[in-house]
């Protein structure tokens, strides 16, 4: 399929692709979706919904030399896709199984198969040009009716994934993000990606200068900063910052001002005792 980028049938095209997982016991399509490329970004987006909606597979069995990681132009930033993806999968307690040939994972490579020949053509016949319009028409038309002409009942029935943990849900955004390590400078100033951060001077803990920051850019293209378990205060600078002479030695946590509890000893009224003055 070749989309229109900006909507119009009329509008040069360009390549897209599609990233699809398929269960092995049954071999039906659990979740598809087209890309502009296979990215990491777009790797993340695509199971960061699998694990939301389904929970988390036992294990992934992959291609460490084409789904994953391929050498195409438009596999953008493929150098460091499988390292982002396993740190992803161990967080989550997923085990990645690698193939060293097409021929080891011969279903998922039948399926492309058919899909280059099927849903190119289903697509083409509905008018469908666009990756929004092929993203709903394949969630809603195309897999359910797939599944159900060529599923098979697998050998032992049960469903192994397993459902997020609370604090999984709540980092979720977190650990589908593109993490890199940064240090902090001496002007407590971090570069990043031709972006300078600028951390304010009050922070949930001490920062000191050298310190290694983690930096997660998310998958609505946020940028969070993250250092011993606590999320930093940071405004990004529109141009690198000046050097100043102020002497900083740390960026401190804030301190509310230490006031007596209700019970406390020095609030206790003391009276004489009776009989004296």
């Amino acid at each position: 399929m070749a989309p229109t980028t900006d909507g119009s049938r009329n509008a040069p095209r360009s390549v897209c692709c599609l990233l699809a997982v398929i269960d092995d016991a049954r071999g039906t399509i659990t979740r598809a979706e087209f890309g502009q490329s296979e990215s990491v970004v777009e790797v993340s987006s695509l199971w960061k919904g699998y694990v939301a909606e389904k929970g988390k597979p036992l294990a992934i069995y992959l291609d460490k030399f084409s789904t994953y990681k391929i050498n195409h132009k438009n596999a953008a930033d493929n150098h460091e896709l499988m390292t982002q993806f396993q740190r992803m999968m161990k967080e989550l307690d997923i085990t990645l199984i690698t193939a060293h040939s097409p021929e080891a994972k011969g279903r998922i490579e039948r399926l492309f198969g058919t899909l280059q020949d099927r849903l190119v053509k289903e697509l083409r016949l509905a008018g469908i040009s666009t990756i929004s319009e092929a993203d709903i028409s394949l969630k809603n038309i195309f897999i359910p009716a797939f599944n159900a002409q060529f599923g098979v009942i697998a050998a032992q029935e049960g469903d192994v994934h397993r459902p997020l943990t609370e604090t999984e849900k709540d980092n979720l955004d977190a650990i589908f993000s593109i993490q890199k390590m940064r240090r902090v400078r001496n002007d407590f100033t971090i570069q990043f990606e031709n972006q300078w951060l600028q951390l304010e001077k009050i922070q949930p803990c001490t920062v000191l200068r050298n310190d290694a920051v983690l930096i997660e850019r998310r998958l609505d293209a946020t940028l969070h900063l993250r250092l011993r378990g606590k999320y930093l205060a940071f405004t990004i600078l529109p141009a690198r910052p000046e050097k100043t002479r102020e002497r900083v030695t740390a960026l401190v946590p804030r301190k509310d001002p230490w006031r007596p509890a209700a019970n406390h000893p020095w609030k206790k009224t003391f009276l004489p005792p009776i009989g004296q003055a």
